[in-house]
């Protein structure tokens, strides 16, 4: 009997030192991914600015070297990032295959335009930025017209904006949530063991020898939860970098290790302070109260 009831003890036990580990890496990694979302949120800004396209629509009759001169002249200019050259006969086909039918048969003539899709530096995407791109672009005897969504430019921009204030906001509630949930599974490991700790008290045990232990155990809980995070949030990283490479996660390695050794230290402080106040409450409590 005392062989099994031992035994059921050392179950329960790990069972639920488990279910703190388990409890500290989840809000760990929750956290964590905030923190790269935060840190990489220019990153992020500058991959969905750079998708926004100048249309360049060139005239009609032009030299076809006049044509790659331009190219040539736009590929050197600082707001550049790629250019992708569309000629009028091109732009028919992609129709044709776009509407089903042979517009050009019922037309007799082609009405579209060669053109010009620049994708600019996310620095140049801004409103008055683009506005004087698209007056020096009309400068050229080339071009015909330039197209570029601009309520999409100021919409984009608002919206960035206020998405990085409300990261920042939602940082800082998160960072508390996870304090009070760590707090929480701390505080109720130590409860189920506050008939220990008054009785070691009792025996004469000062409360630096009772607490000492606890908090170990406590640290060591923290530590291994953080590394489980940091596996995670190192999986995730090299996930998101293999299907978002533009984001490019994994070029700043000293960022991710500020991450993840931030991961590590709130592991480790919060399990720390969360035993500590803990114990010193149970320490405090008359024998009597322990049943409450």
């Amino acid at each position: 009997m005392p062989k099994s009831f031992e035994k059921y003890q050392k179950k329960r036990l790990r069972s639920s030192y488990l279910s703190v580990i388990v409890s500290i890496a989840l809000v760990l990694f929750l956290v964590g991914l905030l923190g790269i979302i935060v840190l990489k949120t220019k990153a992020l800004a500058q991959h969905f600015k750079e998708q926004v396209t100048l249309n360049i629509f060139l005239k009609d009759g032009n030299n076809v070297d006049a044509v790659a001169d331009f190219q040539k002249s736009l590929r050197e200019k600082e707001f550049t990032k790629s250019i992708d050259f569309v000629s009028k006969e091109d732009a028919a086909k992609i129709m044709q295959e776009e509407i089903g039918q042979d517009f050009l048969e019922f037309l007799g003539t082609n009405p579209l335009k060669s053109v010009i899709n620049l994708q600019l530096k996310s620095d140049f995407v801004t409103t008055d930025k683009m506005n004087s791109i698209e007056e020096t672009l009309l400068k050229s005897e080339l071009v015909h017209e330039v197209s570029y969504n601009k309520p999409l430019i100021d919409l984009l921009n608002k919206n960035i904006n206020r998405i990085s204030l409300w990261v920042l906001i939602f940082s800082g509630l998160l960072t508390l949530i996870a304090v009070v949930l760590i707090n929480s599974s701390i505080r109720l490991s130590v409860y189920s063991k506050r008939f220990i700790i008054k009785t070691m008290q009792m025996v004469g045990a000062t409360k630096n020898f009772i607490r000492r232990p606890f908090i170990w155990t406590s640290i060591k809980l923290g530590v291994f939860g953080a590394l489980l995070a940091i596996f995670a949030l190192a999986g995730l990283s090299y996930y998101i970098e293999q299907q978002i490479p533009e984001i490019k996660i994994l070029d700043n390695l000293e960022l991710l290790g500020i991450v993840f050794g931030g991961v590590l230290i709130l592991g480790i402080l919060i399990t720390w302070l969360s035993t500590f106040f803990a114990t010193r409450r149970f320490l405090n409590l008359r024998t009597d109260e322990l049943y409450y």
